[in-house]
């Protein structure tokens, strides 16, 4: 467990980073600690992140240790054994998350049908797809086509593209495999 944690957290955080890249900024003057002055950007207020639980929750660490003071949301999602039907049955998130961008974090996206179900979720909570970047470690070409022809106006941010999606990582991660 502990070598696939150790390999899994530095995919986390560059995932992590990419999808902060893609939040809204504005540039900012900061005054160092020995009274230099420094260009740099700050993030726009209204950003949030969504774990889809389980597997999703490991990557908060990841997101927090960018972003420490970030909201985080959550939902729970469970498919159905024989028809593999999404059913969502917990949702928890900021009050104003219509008005926040989200990133949705999930990190195998296999078929697809957990995340657009989440989307859903949050589409009837206000937001809008061009607002959720979806945050995922591994995905398959099945399952990102799948979310792209629902919601052409999300975002997908991935480290691979492959056939084959590894399954069980939120097992594996939380050592409850």
């Amino acid at each position: 467990r502990g070598d696939f944690v150790f390999c899994a957290d530095p995919l986390i955080r560059l995932v992590v980073e990419e999808g902060l890249n893609q939040l809204p900024y504005s540039e900012c003057t900061v005054t160092t600690p020995t009274g230099y002055k420094y260009d740099g950007v700050k993030f726009e207020r209204g950003n949030c992140g969504v774990s889809i639980m389980r597997s999703g929750e490991a990557m908060e660490q990841g997101l927090r240790d960018c972003c420490r003071s970030i909201r985080i949301g959550k939902i729970l999602i469970q498919s159905d054994e024989e028809t593999q039907k999404a059913k969502v049955y917990y949702a928890k998130f900021p009050p104003d998350v219509y008005r926040r961008k989200v990133l949705l974090m999930y990190p195998i996206l296999s078929t697809g049908n957990t995340v657009i179900e989440a989307v859903r979720v949050l589409i009837e909570h206000g937001v809008q797809p061009k607002h959720i970047i979806l945050l995922s470690l591994f995905s398959t070409p099945h399952g990102a086509k799948s979310i792209i022809q629902e919601f052409p106006d999300i975002t997908i941010l991935t480290t691979e593209v492959h056939p084959v999606a590894p399954t069980h990582f939120g097992q594996r991660y939380f050592g409850t495999d």
